[in-house]
């Protein structure tokens, strides 16, 4: 079996995540990492895209899935884009999601929060 990349890099999207109200209220932009696995099946030879995982529907996957409800955590977050993912794409094997919060609600200086998982359909 083949199986190939795609690796939507550096997403970014405004939205209204976490877990304190102000983080609801004023919302801060957030960065997603997409690596997804897939399986080549006839996509390498047919050179169609309707046999592949299109990362123009993967992005605006990605995209209703941060700008839709409020998750208190980025975790949970990025598993429902890793899960969403592999819904609509069924050749996808391996999922993996990072979400970046640079804006996070710490008390002291940092570039960015960030958590990654791995969703295995």
């Amino acid at each position: 079996m083949t199986t190939y990349t795609i690796t939507l890099q550096n997403c970014a999207f405004f939205a209204r995540h976490g877990v304190h109200d102000e983080e609801e209220f004023l919302g801060q932009r957030f960065f997603v990492d997409a690596e997804l696995d897939v399986v080549a099946g006839e996509a390498l030879e047919s050179d169609s895209i309707n046999d592949t995982v299109n990362y123009g529907i993967a992005f605006t996957v990605i995209e209703q899935i941060v700008t839709g409800k409020r998750r208190y955590l980025i975790e949970a977050l990025a598993l429902d884009i890793a899960k969403g993912l592999c819904e609509t794409f069924p050749q996808i094997r391996r999922a993996k999601i990072t979400v970046r919060k640079p804006n996070a609600p710490v008390p002291g200086v940092l570039d960015f929060v960030q958590v990654s998982i791995e969703h295995f359909a």
